[in-house]
């Protein structure tokens, strides 16, 4: 079953855009503030001047920032099966669930 899918209007370099989907309001908003206001620091560097081309370097950043917090929290995981396997030894037989 598919959630209802809203319309959020949102602004992004003052510009007024209606995005459809089945993401909350707030949830949507907020990824468009914060799209807005990165897009907005690349053009305050004063190194771009072109909105399409700080829209790109943004969105450059914004994706190298997922990768970098995919790549921790592969880590992360990573150090809690290392730490489960280690425990687990040390629960009694009827808690060592798998």
């Amino acid at each position: 079953m598919t959630s209802k899918k809203h319309t959020v209007r949102v602004t992004i370099l003052n510009e007024e855009y209606a995005i459809r989907t089945e993401t909350s309001p707030e949830h949507t908003k907020d990824v468009a503030r914060y799209l807005d206001q990165a897009i907005r620091q690349v053009m305050s560097s004063g190194m771009v001047v072109e909105s399409n081309r700080a829209v790109v370097l943004a969105a450059l950043q914004i994706t190298s920032d997922l990768f970098e917090a995919r790549t921790w929290l592969d880590a992360v995981k990573d150090s809690i099966d290392g730490l489960s396997d280690f425990v687990r030894p040390l629960l009694p037989p009827s808690k060592r669930a798998v």
